[in-house]
């Protein structure tokens, strides 16, 4: 959705005048590659038209005053004085202390935030504030935007300021997408590669209703564990560790350990075939794939839930559909599903129709086209 004249006409209406700049960055889906980014592995993610919008204008000090329209509230701190504290203001504060820690100068700005990617949804709404704040801080502090510099400071922020361990996927999709296309991405190197999606192929978000608050889940869990399992193999991380090699030793690795590593070996093995699926246009294949990562994101690494398996069941039933999966992080949140283009609509409102029958809950299913990384829009 263009939420820029929604922000324009905030902005306008709280300050008497235009802003100086508005930001876009958008949230993502990741299309195959899940718990892959912090092992030093392959993810396939794209962004989505779903994004969150900063309005704003320099100031003449170092203080940095946000007013957001969807929590109905304002965050005031100074670029000299700060301190962690609790909520969304901890994600733009996160990133100025990242910017600061590097050793660039920032200057201060005010403005309203506004966006429509749902929070908790496994579409990293946290990525998406994190890099409309460093574009915004870029450009008020007229500082080049490099976005895999930029996605190493937001991923600074995540992890050393609100406190996830997570790899660095989010950031590199919200910094360095490409509109209709998907990135192809070396978590170790950063190498990436645009990968255009295929023509007649409709991209859906299903959104099961269901929530997880990250910090406090099971995620920094499971990163140990695949920590754990590369130790034992003697690398610096699962990227390294081959299907021969593992198979040949998982013996030797208590059940649990064994099952994490399992998945995130096979899944990087996944992500290249389906990027070489994608290439040839092979949807049947790609759609393979995305429900063989489920069905190991469910067994063998145990992040899916049972909202998520119903809808992912669900979806794989409906006609037009090649393949369908969690999406995120997991223990709740959305699923997606690659689905014939003029199948779609018909898709769209079977999944939703017999999700509420079978569960009672009501879900969201967002049509997602590949959108550009976070990017200056005219104001």
């Amino acid at each position: 959705m263009d939420l820029q004249p929604t922000i324009t006409q905030a902005f306008r209406s709280r300050f008497a005048a235009p802003p100086a700049f508005i930001i876009r960055a958008p949230g993502r889906v990741n299309i195959i590659g899940e718990h892959t980014d912090y092992n030093d592995g392959f993810v396939l993610p794209m962004a989505i038209d779903r994004a969150v919008w900063i309005a704003l204008r320099p100031r003449r000090d170092r203080q940095v005053i946000v007013h957001s329209l969807d929590f109905d509230e304002a965050a005031e701190f100074s670029l000299d004085n700060l301190h962690k504290g609790k909520g969304w203001p901890e994600y733009i504060k996160g990133v100025a202390w990242a910017f600061q820690v590097e050793g660039h100068g920032l200057k201060g700005w005010e403005g309203v935030m506004t966006g429509d990617v749902p929070i908790g949804a496994g579409l990293s709404s946290s990525a998406a504030l994190e890099l409309a704040a460093a574009r915004a801080f870029a450009a008020v502090s007229d500082l080049e935007w490099e976005p895999v510099k930029m996605a190493r400071l937001g991923l600074k922020a995540e992890v050393e300021w609100v406190g996830l361990n997570c790899g660095i996927m989010d950031q590199m999709i919200c910094a360095a997408a490409q509109a209709g296309h998907a990135l192809f991405l070396d978590c170790r190197s950063l190498d990436f590669e645009q990968i255009p999606l295929p023509g007649g192929l409709s991209v859906a978000v299903l959104d099961t209703a269901t929530r997880r608050g990250l910090v406090d889940s099971d995620y920094n869990e499971r990163r140990a564990q695949c920590d754990a399992a590369a130790r034992f193999f003697g690398v610096r991380a699962l990227r390294d560790v081959d299907r021969q090699t593992f198979e040949t030793r998982a013996g030797q690795l208590d059940p649990l350990t064994r099952r994490r590593a399992r998945h995130v070996i096979r899944e990087n093995e996944r992500v290249s075939q389906a990027v070489a699926a994608m290439r040839r246009g092979d949807m049947e294949r790609l759609g393979g794939l995305l429900d063989a990562s489920h069905a190991s994101l469910r067994d063998d690494f145990e992040v899916s839930s049972p909202a998520l398996d119903s809808m992912v069941e669900i979806a794989r039933q409906a006609a037009g559909c090649f393949g369908v999966r969690m999406t995120g992080a997991g223990f709740g949140g959305c699923a997606v599903a690659l689905v014939r283009a003029e199948k779609v609509q018909e898709f769209s409102l079977h999944v939703a129709q017999e999700y509420t029958r079978q569960t009672g809950l009501t879900p969201s299913v967002y049509i997602c086209q590949a959108a550009a990384g976070a990017s200056l829009v005219p104001a």
